[in-house]
């Protein structure tokens, strides 16, 4: 069973700042992976979608999620749906058996009505402006609330991951001369260029 506690300070590094939302990312990365009963990806042994959008609140818990899974964007086995939406599927790639888990409704609601958002957040304070004595508390909240108060998890479903393997093949722009992956390449009368050297040549 893995521990969201045991990722907390290490999360909060990465993330910048204190808030509810990368640790609740945790929790539920968390319990996708004890509901699978899968380790921490080393490698693409997992694979995550998050639901979330572009810049609305709570967009810090993929932060929480890239954390604890191991599932990261530099490692390119998660990817946001765009649905504004604060669920994670996590997926075990071996086997293909994942599991969706979403914060109830009810616990972020009352994490909405606490001082940290009311007099802070949604006025504008960024949250690393937050006094610590208000933000705490509520990560503590996050951290220790009974599993049932915090998270939905659903059943264990069959899911099919494409398994592609990594480009290594790279080419140097024939204009910039930075070096590009070649997938991205486009033709042009100078050669082969990339795309923002293809795009200035219109």
């Amino acid at each position: 069973m893995i521990d969201p506690k045991e990722f907390l300070k290490a999360g909060q590094q990465l993330h910048g700042h204190k808030c509810p939302a990368m640790p609740l990312g945790l929790r539920a990365g968390a319990a996708a992976m004890n509901a699978l009963v899968v380790a921490r990806a080393k490698d693409k042994d997992l694979f995550a979608v998050v639901e979330l959008g572009d810049d609305h609140c709570a967009h810090c818990f993929a932060d929480g999620v890239q954390m604890i899974t191991g599932c990261t964007f530099g490692k390119g086995n998660i990817r946001k749906a765009g649905y504004g939406k604060f669920g994670v599927t996590l997926v075990d790639r071996a086997t293909g058996r994942s599991v969706r888990v979403v914060p109830l409704a009810k616990a972020q609601l009352g994490m909405k009505q606490t001082k940290f958002f009311l007099e802070y957040r949604m006025k504008g304070v960024p949250a690393s402006k937050v006094p610590e004595d208000v933000v705490d508390p509520l990560i503590q909240q996050v951290m220790n609330a009974p599993q049932e108060q915090l998270l939905s998890i659903g059943p264990e479903l069959k899911t099919e991951v494409e398994k592609k393997t990594e480009s290594f093949g790279t080419t140097v722009c024939a204009i910039c001369g930075e070096m590009v992956v070649d997938e991205y390449l486009r033709p042009s009368a100078a050669g082969k260029v990339c795309i923002p050297c293809s795009q200035k040549a219109v």
